[in-house]
């Protein structure tokens, strides 16, 4: 005669376990030394979670994977590219023409650069200083003022009933003008003159100015800017050699 274990009564057969599509079974081990069984589950949890996700990511046992079947099982739906979100598209402005100005580095044909500083203010009085270099190969006379022809806006449009006047007689606090003297610049040496005029409403942004008077005026783009604004006075002091 055979001994065999007692079944407790009432007690429900075990229920069998799910196992996502792809996962091997694993059997479990029997229940004994309660020490080595926990051994032994440590080393098979770890392996069926891991298989559980890989099936899963591998052959959609996830919910919206299912779903998806049981819209489509044939899968022969192809989503339509009409109805899909475009996507994201970024415009890039056209850019503006620029005011054409002197270009920032080199030397230009006429052998001569023209150069303006930042401004500096006090008492409502404005100044900025001019800078002729001879960048040349020929020595350049110099004997007079700077030519004003115009100040512009940001647009590039004149200023109009700007005065630009020969020494600083007319701006009110301006520094006296030393005047005239005739003198040669060689190639690589500089002059400074300066401009003054009060400030006022309107931002002049750019200034075409020749070496002196009857030769071609460039446009000068200003660090800051003029606050001169119309009917106002631009005075120059004369050409003097840098020292």
């Amino acid at each position: 005669m055979i001994a065999t274990s007692p079944k407790r009564v009432g007690a429900p057969a075990a229920a069998e376990r799910p196992r996502c599509a792809g996962a091997s079974a694993v059997a479990v081990p029997p229940r004994g030394d309660r020490s080595r069984a926990a051994g032994i589950r440590a080393k098979w949890v770890r392996p069926v979670v891991l298989a559980c996700l890989v099936a899963t990511a591998t052959s959609g046992c996830g919910l919206s994977a299912e779903l998806d079947r049981e819209r489509d099982p044939g899968r022969t739906h192809v989503p339509d590219r009409a109805s899909s979100p475009d996507p994201l598209v970024i415009e890039v402005p056209e850019p503006s023409n620029p005011v054409p100005v002197q270009q920032g580095r080199g030397c230009p044909p006429s052998g001569l650069r023209l150069d303006i500083g930042p401004v500096d203010a006090a008492m409502g009085l404005r100044g900025t200083t001019l800078t002729l270099t001879d960048c040349g190969k020929r020595p350049y006379k110099v004997n007079g003022y700077p030519a004003i022809a115009q100040v512009l806006d940001e647009e590039g449009a004149p200023i109009t009933g700007v005065h630009s006047v020969v020494g600083t007689d007319k701006v009110p606090m301006a520094p006296a003008d030393p005047g005239p003297e005739p003198f040669t610049l060689n190639p690589g040496d500089s002059a400074h003159a300066a401009l003054y005029w009060r400030m006022a409403a309107q931002h002049g942004v750019y200034v075409r100015v020749a070496p002196q008077k009857g030769q071609d005026a460039v446009t000068l783009r200003v660090p800051d800017y003029l606050d001169i604004g119309p009917e106002n006075t631009l005075g120059t002091t004369a050409w003097m050699p840098a020292s």
